[in-house]
């Protein structure tokens, strides 16, 4: 006997290979080409597919679908992981500043996940906020190319700052993994 369930069903868009997102011919993250040349360039091209990554994992929900904390008992949405990470771009910035910190965007505590509510003008703003933090931080992290530089107030190394984005989108990307997974059975890498 079947029983009824609320979990959707597992899906894939690929039809190439069944555990991945996308085809391969359709995934913006794959390059043909040859790696990047030199650890800076590699740095960026990880920082750039996992930020990639977050935004298909968030393709084609609906506001309620993106704010929806869909493993209980966590707070995380997918909207929430999208405010968090635009937060945490603004918080690098203070890193590599000797002047005063920036201020929060939405807040103290867990506020980037607690006000991601199922509206699209909170949606649209989250994705304005991030786009508006991740190339300011990238402008500041620009000027310095050396990645053994230190900067910032604690003397913290560009390098170590770069390896913490990217593991910080990578565990996000993790999450947002499961998140889909259970609003809507989506999965792939």
């Amino acid at each position: 006997m079947q029983r009824m369930t609320d979990q959707p069903a597992r899906w894939s868009q690929a039809t190439v290979y069944p555990d991945m997102w996308v085809d391969p011919d359709d995934d913006p993250r794959n390059s043909e080409g040859l790696s990047p040349d030199g650890e800076l360039a590699t740095l960026q091209d990880f920082l750039t597919d996992y930020r990639l990554t977050l935004r298909m994992k968030c393709q084609g929900l609906d506001a309620e679908q993106l704010a929806r904390r869909s493993i209980p008992p966590s707070t995380m949405s997918l909207l929430g992981l999208v405010r968090h990470l635009a937060e945490v771009e603004r918080d690098w910035r203070n890193w590599i500043s000797d002047g005063d910190p920036l201020p929060k965007l939405y807040g103290s505590r867990d506020a980037d996940f607690d006000g991601a509510v199922a509206e699209q003008a909170v949606v649209d703003a989250a994705y304005v906020d991030l786009e508006r933090e991740q190339a300011a931080t990238d402008a500041a992290l620009a000027e310095h190319p050396d990645l053994g530089e230190r900067v910032g107030k604690d003397g913290i190394a560009v390098r170590e700052l770069m390896v913490h984005r990217i593991d910080e989108y990578a565990r996000h990307c993790g999450h947002a993994d499961l998140l889909r997974e259970c609003i809507d059975g989506r999965v792939g890498q």
